[in-house]
């Protein structure tokens, strides 16, 4: 019977990305406290310089609460279109060295090297002259983490940023997940973690200990996943062109909205965006969802799945309206409305999750 064989993943993450490439284009904000976002009075931060980070500043905060955790914050507008082609960079970096790369987002992947390996360099090498070429290419830092999982691998690579390179081997992974929080494993959130707090597991060891079926009776399918991560084992591949599951827009507002006839206004260009995306890509859906975050900061959607796939604007923009119209009245101030597009007929090579264009 043969020896399975041990993957060689590399996780590659940009450092504070966007905030970095913001204090790269601009000297006057190099070392000093940056959140790219909205307005200081009723914008989110999409991002925090590690300066800002320093007092507590972090990405999806509201942007009052990160002005009083740090006053001499200094909020810089989003340039989506630069942070595109920047990442467009460092994914052409990618593929000089693997065909295998399972992008997240615009500042993160997954690179599967193992058949790259006859190359002579070590995957640890490999990660290297990635982050070599990525300094060299956009003058920015990447962290890496090297393993032979794809959990081990973004665990490694958060673990000495920034411009860190952290690698674990396969006899070291038990050790290294068992001395955990499980607050510190990617996937498991805040509300999870307390939840797992509450029923005496605190550490990856305490994790390990809980048998599957515990696990699935508290936390459903998922504890299949805590159960094997618990015992550093991660079956999932690098997968290339993963199906993106929707593609949405959304905008934060500078005052919080009461009435009908404004938030119509501030729906059509979320409708446009996510339309303009479906001419180009050739992505037809079924499920439209819209998305409400309230003054207070309660958050929910609504979604209507139509009998076919939805084939033009005025029936996007049809179907959004009446999410909205539904939800009247109001019960108090709109400060976000999002629109998104999913079940999809057709997808491009792009990554997984949810696209969103930002406004």
């Amino acid at each position: 019977m043969e020896e399975p064989i041990i993957r060689k993943i590399i996780h590659i993450d940009m450092d504070a990305f966007y905030a970095s490439v913001e204090q790269r284009d601009n000297p006057e904000l190099q070392g000093k406290p940056v959140a790219v976002g909205g307005s200081r009075q009723r914008g989110v931060v999409a991002a925090a310089s590690y300066e800002a980070r320093q007092f507590g500043v972090r990405s999806a905060m509201a942007s009052s609460i990160a002005v009083r955790k740090c006053p001499d914050l200094i909020f810089v507008k989003p340039r989506f279109e630069v942070y595109k082609s920047v990442s467009g960079q460092i994914r052409a970096i990618f593929a000089q060295f693997t065909p295998l790369i399972e992008p997240l987002s615009l500042d993160e992947a997954y690179l599967d090297v193992t058949d790259r390996l006859e190359s002579g360099m070590t995957a640890t090498q490999i990660a290297q002259a990635i982050k070599d070429q990525i300094r060299q290419t956009t003058s920015l830092t990447a962290s890496a983490g090297v393993s032979y999982n794809k959990f081990l691998a973004k665990l490694a690579s958060d673990y000495q940023k920034p411009d860190g390179l952290f690698v674990i081997k396969p006899h070291q992974g038990l050790a290294f997940v068992e001395q955990l929080n499980v607050g510190q494993f990617h996937g498991i959130g805040r509300v999870t973690a307390s939840r797992m707090n509450q029923l005496g597991i605190y550490t990856g060891l305490d994790l390990r200990q809980q048998s599957e079926t515990f696990l699935t009776q508290h936390f459903g399918k998922v504890g299949h996943h805590y159960f094997n991560i618990a015992r550093a084992i991660d079956p999932r591949p690098v997968t290339p062109d993963r199906e993106r599951k929707s593609v949405g827009s959304e905008t934060t507002f500078d005052q919080d909205l009461t009435e009908h006839a404004d938030l119509l206004a501030e729906l059509d260009p979320l409708i446009n965006s996510v339309w303009s995306y479906c001419e180009r890509t050739g992505i037809l859906g079924r499920t439209v969802t819209l998305k409400v975050k309230y003054a207070d900061f309660q958050q929910i959607t609504r979604s209507r799945t139509a009998a076919s796939f939805i084939a033009s604007q005025p029936t996007l923009r049809q179907l959004s309206h009446e999410l909205l119209a539904a939800l009247l009245p109001l019960p108090k101030g709109v400060r976000l409305l999002g629109v998104s597009l999913s079940s999809f007929k057709a997808e491009p090579a792009t990554t997984a999750g949810q696209l969103t264009l930002d406004l």
